[in-house]
């Protein structure tokens, strides 16, 4: 019974082996169904065929060629062909429709990277953290120098902008000065010949006087021969010696006896003992040294005359402003002593020499002064309107961002995109600076906010790329 058992197993052993060895062979041993054969490994993965698309490392790092090329240590880059790329001609066709937008949208130039980096795409694409890449559209590449904001953060940053206009510039400047009198409105009493001063009029130091109105009463030994002379010669008949006569009156002339004095010499025959002298012109009388009875040498100032109806005012200005005031600039000047007036005039002169101690150049500006309120001497406080006729192209101060060696402004080009522009700046006034080369009429700057722009970093990016562009190759 024994015996029969044990020739049993050992046939069911024997079959479970010759069944085990057909199915290892056969490959069907449900187990080891997944492992299959070199033969069958090589069927499944033919050999690549196709058109060559382009070469890569034979490494299987990033480095891609259009034609053959080694590594470097001279090794051949491998061929990709067309079966081993199903997804290329994909892209390709995929880039094609893309270039050719239907009527409406924009058409898409390249992709660039999320995070400013120098990197590129033709196709839709991801960086290494799984960000798309931004599309940059037909109209927007501007070689790396436009940024892109959102409007949702614009929104929240307050960025504001204004249009590029043309405005007249015109800037304040003001300076002390003092009220003097106009040179030639100045006139002084004084006689030709040595005189004795008979009589004097009730006229006194800082009286107004009229043209014409009796000064002083005098006599002059040489202009009463003078007058003796003439008195002669027309007292003679009528059309004998001319030139005589001519002579005489041009002698009175000369010693500058009034017309009147030659008139009533003519009128009564007579030659007076004693010559009435008058004032000149209108004016204020400034200073009076005639005294009844004293002598008055020839060319002694008996009195000094001055027209206040028109003054002076010297107005100092700093040698840094001297480029900003030119003749023809209106002026207000308000008097430190009436803080409540204030009388405008033009700028006359600029005198050609600057002050030493002070560092300044002197104004002249003309004032009316109807009023007599402006007084020689007087303090004054000065505002000389600058600027040209003609509009400039200006943007407002707080457009400009000023490093210290460049001046930038960031143009908003909509839709949230903003460039940064290098400007040449000239005048000031007003709160806004002329733009001669950067910008031009009717273009978009931002004026507010803008340095909040400057701090992000595409901004930053593409500051410098500017700044490597400007530099010399």
């Amino acid at each position: 019974m024994r015996r029969t058992l044990s020739y049993l197993m050992v046939l069911a052993i024997g079959g479970g082996g010759l069944t085990a060895g057909y199915r290892l062979g056969s490959g069907r041993w449900p187990i080891l169904s997944g492992v299959t054969s070199p033969t069958h490994a090589q069927s499944a993965h033919p050999e690549p065929n196709g058109a060559i698309l382009y070469y890569r490392d034979p490494d299987g790092k990033p480095a891609y060629s259009a034609s053959p090329a080694k590594t470097a240590d001279g090794r051949d880059f491998r061929p990709v062909r067309d079966s081993e790329e199903p997804d290329f001609r994909e892209n390709l066709a995929a880039k094609s429709e893309a270039e050719e937008p239907t009527p409406g949208e924009r058409k898409v130039l390249y992709y660039r990277h999320p995070m400013g980096l120098p990197d590129t795409s033709p196709v839709p694409k991801k960086d290494t953290m799984g960000m798309d890449y931004v599309p940059v559209y037909e109209g927007e590449d501007d070689d790396g120098r436009t940024v892109k904001v959102s409007l949702g953060k614009l929104q929240r940053t307050g960025v504001r902008s204004e249009p590029v206009e043309r405005r007249l510039l015109a800037r304040s400047l003001r300076a002390p000065g003092t009220i003097q009198l106009d040179e030639r409105r100045v006139a002084v009493v004084s006689l030709r010949a040595e005189a004795f001063v008979d009589k004097v009029a009730s006229v006194t130091t800082g009286d107004r006087v009229r043209r014409g109105e009796p000064l002083l009463r005098l006599y002059s030994p040489d202009i009463a021969a003078a007058a003796a002379q003439y008195l002669s010669v027309v007292s003679q008949p009528s059309g004998s010696a001319p030139l005589i006569a001519e002579g005489a009156r041009r002698r009175l002339e000369n010693l500058a006896v009034p017309a009147d004095v030659m008139a009533e010499i003519e009128r009564t025959r007579k030659v007076p003992l004693s010559i009435t002298w008058s004032a000149p012109r209108d004016g204020i009388v400034l200073e009076r040294t005639a005294v009844e009875g004293a002598r008055a040498a020839p060319g002694d100032a008996l009195f000094r005359l001055a027209d206040l109806s028109v003054v002076w005012a010297l107005v100092d200005v700093a040698e840094r402003d001297l480029a900003s005031v030119v003749p023809g600039q209106s002026v207000t000047v308000r008097p430190r002593g009436y803080v409540d007036r204030a009388f405008t005039g033009k700028v006359i002169l600029v005198y050609p020499q600057i002050n030493r101690e002070t560092r300044t150049i002197r104004v002249r500006v003309e004032l009316e002064n109807p009023d007599g309120i402006l007084r020689p001497d007087m303090y004054v406080d000065a505002e000389i309107t600058t600027g040209g006729e003609t509009p400039v192209v200006a943007v407002p101060t707080s457009a400009v961002i000023d490093s210290g060696t460049r001046q930038l402004v960031i143009l908003d080009k909509g839709n949230g995109r903003f460039e940064p522009r290098p400007v040449k700046l000239g005048r000031r006034g007003d709160g806004y600076v002329e733009v001669r080369e950067g910008v031009s009429e009717g273009e978009s700057v931002l004026v507010a906010a803008n340095f909040l722009i400057d701090a992000e970093s595409n901004l930053k990016a593409a500051l410098r790329g500017l700044s490597q562009g400007d530099q010399p190759k």
